[in-house]
């Protein structure tokens, strides 16, 4: 596809071992992980709680891979130096937040670490496309936020269809991620659609050996993919 980025497999630690954090981030590296997908949540803007800036640091320290902060709170524009501090190389924040789009893409951007922009299932793509010039990353979320281990909601491919083709006018190869559900089944029709950074969170550790799974994870979005060019 033209102008798109090389495809990327980020697992979720969000579904790891906590308890054997450091084995699963071995496991994925050996396996091929491109990157590492962290949740945050603040029990406000998605009924849970997860990471904190202290985690992410302990998970920088273990890995030199690029580390993809998705800041499912609501009032991001607060945290993001904290969260680029402790490591984070992409923070991407949710357009539904109260936070101001502008204000945490400049806050972003000024601390030198790549920006991405995410919406729920329900929100129309025309809610983010007013900043999608100025992203390194648009993040199509197809289940409900808050939990690992959904199903996925082919629904929302339309919207990762038109950020491609909206990055593609402007002539920019930024990622779009495809976030919830995504299995060897679920990522074909997503790469197909444009996808070029797939967030893994059970399909990579609820089981069986992780570098089989990242491996037929990568079998079926290069499969989405070829298909998208034919």
């Amino acid at each position: 596809m033209p102008n798109a980025p090389p495809l990327r497999l980020a697992p979720s630690l969000l579904s790891a071992d906590f308890a054997d954090l450091a084995q699963a981030i071995r496991a994925a590296e050996a396996g091929g992980a491109d990157s590492f997908h962290l949740d945050v949540m603040d029990g406000h803007f998605v009924p849970n709680l997860s990471f904190g800036p202290a985690l992410v640091a302990a998970v920088r320290a273990r890995t030199r891979l690029p580390l993809d902060i998705h800041l499912m709170i609501d009032d991001p524009l607060r945290y993001v130096e904290a969260f680029h501090r402790a490591g984070g190389n992409t923070l991407v924040f949710h357009v539904e937040s109260s936070s101001e789009p502008d204000a945490v893409i400049r806050a972003v951007k000024r601390l030198g670490a790549a920006v991405g922009a995410a919406i729920r299932p329900a929100t129309p793509f025309s809610r983010i496309e007013p900043w999608v010039d100025r992203l390194d990353q648009v993040l199509v979320m197809s289940v409900e936020p808050g939990f690992s281990g959904q199903k996925f909601l082919p629904e929302v491919l339309p919207k990762v269809r038109a950020a491609r083709a909206r990055l593609a006018k402007d002539g920019r190869a930024a990622d779009v991620s495809i976030d919830g559900g995504v299995t060897p089944e679920t990522a074909v029709p997503a790469a197909e659609a444009g996808a070029s950074f797939f967030v893994c969170g059970h399909s990579v550790f609820g089981g069986g050996p992780v570098a089989e799974n990242l491996r037929r994870l990568r079998i079926a979005v290069e499969e989405g993919a070829r298909r998208a060019v034919r």
